[in-house]
């Protein structure tokens, strides 16, 4: 068996790059703050004080722990590793981290940083090659992003025990608010950018079958859908039954702020939506309903000659003073039962494990796509 670590955005940038030894340049161009040093002010006005420097482990906290459970850990990084100061024109929020800093990304060892999201261009090529070349001299895989379309469509690899291997797929569609203009080429740099139509699904299908072996588990890793709200647009749901049936054996979606359901069709896993996983929105208020202060950790065991689903277990964290700590048991049986309520459309039984944390009950009815 493999088990994935899957999760929701990554934002090391803004307040976090701050809180880090090398905060850089704090300067932001937003109508709500001009200053990033003003987000963890906000952050320490609802939960108190936060070290600065913080130790480069800060902003994942007690996750690091939980991390020791997976075989492949995949993140969707939303933030350019860049000293550049040319701001993306016509984008209300801008993330960067200080290349220094990339200590904070590094101690959670991510097998796998996806790149196809609305902020990795958010201080342009220039930007996002030297994101690209911080990575790459790291060690780090990327997926979703590149040089030009080739590079972009190519999959992370990632090898397993024996002659297994994880594939990672990145993709970004416009409705994540990626731009139009930020979409690679054939010799433009950018992010794979692609509709929810069933041509593009054709075409990822096809780079899967062009990199895929037997044996391989692959994960189509997608940014999309809105910030707020449960409900998955009938075309998301089309389009990532699609990509099971051509051989895509997890889609890991991204882009809400909080978890949206969960589905598992023909035995392999969707994720619509994982939620925010690290950033620094602790003090900003407006949508406390969704409890988007929650962040789960996705743990999927997948049989890794089938690509089937065998488990899935979620443990639930809470972001306070811009760290990562367990959840009472009351936040985690609230977010089980949202979790269960938003799912069973699908399917999917969400119900509390022996450890109080959720777990996807697989002896209930899968979905067959006829929701």
């Amino acid at each position: 068996m493999v088990t994935l670590f899957l999760c929701g955005d990554v934002m090391l940038g803004r307040g976090i790059n701050q809180i880090l030894p090398h905060p850089g340049d704090p300067t932001l161009r937003e109508g709500y703050l001009k200053d990033a040093r003003g987000y963890i002010e906000l952050a320490e006005r609802i939960n108190g004080p936060i070290p600065r420097p913080a130790d480069p482990t800060w902003p994942w906290g007690e996750a690091i722990a939980e991390l020791d459970a997976a075989d492949v850990r995949v993140i969707n990084l939303e933030t350019s590793i860049t000293r550049s100061d040319d701001f993306a024109p016509g984008k209300a929020v801008h993330y960067r981290m200080h290349p220094d800093n990339l200590a904070g990304l590094m101690v959670a060892r991510p097998d796998v940083c996806v790149l196809a999201n609305n902020h990795v261009l958010d201080f342009g090529r220039g930007g996002l090659a030297e994101t690209l070349e911080v990575l790459g001299d790291a060690g780090l895989r990327t997926a979703g992003a590149g040089r030009d379309l080739d590079a972009a469509r190519r999959p992370a690899v990632v090898p397993l025990e024996g002659d297994g291997r994880v594939l990672v797929f990145g993709i970004g569609m416009a409705s994540s608010g990626i731009p139009a203009s930020w979409a690679a080429g054939v010799e433009v740099s950018g992010v794979r950018l692609v509709g929810p139509s069933t041509r593009t699904a054709a075409d990822v299908i096809e780079d899967v079958q062009q990199h895929a072996r037997a044996g391989d588990v692959v994960v189509a890793s997608i940014h999309w859908g809105s910030n707020w709200g449960y409900t998955v647009p009938a075309v998301h749901e089309r389009f990532a039954r699609a990509l099971i049936d051509g051989g895509v054996d997890v889609v890991h979606g991204h882009s809400s702020h909080h978890p949206r359901p969960i589905e598992v069709y023909r035995d392999r896993l969707i994720l619509y939506g994982c939620g925010d996983f690290i950033d620094d929105y602790e003090g900003i208020s407006g949508y406390e309903d969704y409890r988007d202060d929650l962040r789960p950790m996705y743990l999927a065991t997948l049989d890794p000659g089938t690509g089937a689903l065998r488990r899935l277990r979620l443990v639930v964290l809470q972001a306070r003073r811009m760290r990562l700590e367990h959840a009472t048991d009351v936040d985690r049986a609230w977010l089980t039962g949202t979790l269960a309520r938003i799912s069973r459309r699908y399917g999917s039984r969400v119900v509390r494990g022996a450890e109080g944390q959720p777990v996807l009950d697989l002896r209930s009815p899968r979905s067959d796509g006829g929701t």
